[in-house]
Parts: C-alpha cells; sequence; structure tokens
C-alpha cells in the first residue's frame, strides 16, 4: 500500500467514524425521550419486515452479540415497545414481534427524525448524496463479508 492509498484510506475511515458520531448525537437529542438510537434500529426493523424475529436473527442482521440484543430487548419489552413470546416449534427460542405502543414510538421517532434528515440531505444536495450511496454501498458490504 503506497502512502497516497494509506492516506486515503484513513481520511475515509475517519470522515465516516466521524459523521456516524455526530450523526448518532444529533439523532439522539430528537428521539422521543427514553429511546436510544439502538431501540429505534430494532423497532424500524420489526416495521420493515413485519413479522417476527427471534433474537438470534435480530442480532445478526445488527451484527452484535446475542447478549447485547437480549439487552436492547429487555429494555423494549419493559416499555412496552415489542412483545416476547416463546417459539411454539422450539421451546429453547423466543420470537420478539413489535407491539402497537412500539409501532407508535417508532413512528414518533420517525417524524422526530425527518426533519433532521431531510435538512441535511438538502443542504448536500440530491445528487451529491445519490452519487455517495453506492460507494458507501459496496463499503458495508465489503466490511459485511469480510471481502
Amino acid at each position: 500500500m503506497t502512502d497516497d492509498t494509506n492516506a486515503l484510506a484513513v481520511s475515509l475511515f475517519s470522515e465516516i467514524l466521524t459523521a456516524d458520531q455526530l450523526l448518532r448525537n444529533r439523532l439522539s437529542r430528537v428521539l422521543p425521550k427514553g429511546m436510544e438510537i439502538s431501540h429505534f434500529s430494532v423497532l424500524n426493523q420489526l416495521v420493515f419486515v413485519g413479522g417476527e424475529r427471534s433474537p438470534a436473527q435480530l442480532a445478526s442482521t445488527f451484527h452484535v452479540t446475542r447478549g447485547a440484543m437480549t439487552n436492547t430487548l429487555a429494555k423494549l419489552e419493559l416499555a412496552g415497545y415489542i412483545h416476547v413470546r416463546p417459539d411454539w416449534d422450539d421451546a429453547r427460542r423466543k420470537m420478539v414481534a413489535i407491539s402497537p405502543a412500539g409501532k407508535q414510538a417508532r413512528d414518533q421517532a420517525i417524524s422526530n427524525i425527518a426533519p433532521l434528515i431531510n435538512q441535511i440531505v438538502g443542504e448536500l444536495g440530491t445528487e451529491r448524496v445519490r452519487s455517495v450511496l453506492p460507494v458507501l454501498r459496496d463499503l458495508r458490504l465489503r466490511l459485511e463479508t469480510g471481502n
């Protein structure tokens, strides 16, 4: 790897990590009281898939440990945002579904987040955002698969 390539790679990842931290900070401030980004992400995923998922499936989706997902799910269940039931086919497993209160909390979060992210996209310009998406998507896929 040349010095130029190394500097480019370091700059790319520094920008991504800094942008991630700044975005998480701004999103945290507009989420409904008591909701964390991880809570919103799980609720949003459950709405997106439109059905139940096991904790293991959710952990895999978010690339976190089962223990981390169990912790997040416990908080969501305590808040009344999800229902956890035994898997009727395998008593060792559980299944998770979003509750009506969870759907409402997720919708409120989307309502709170939308102005912030729309403003950022508007300031950057839709064409610039559209042009960077394939690179970011390819980067994510390479990181997911380890290639």
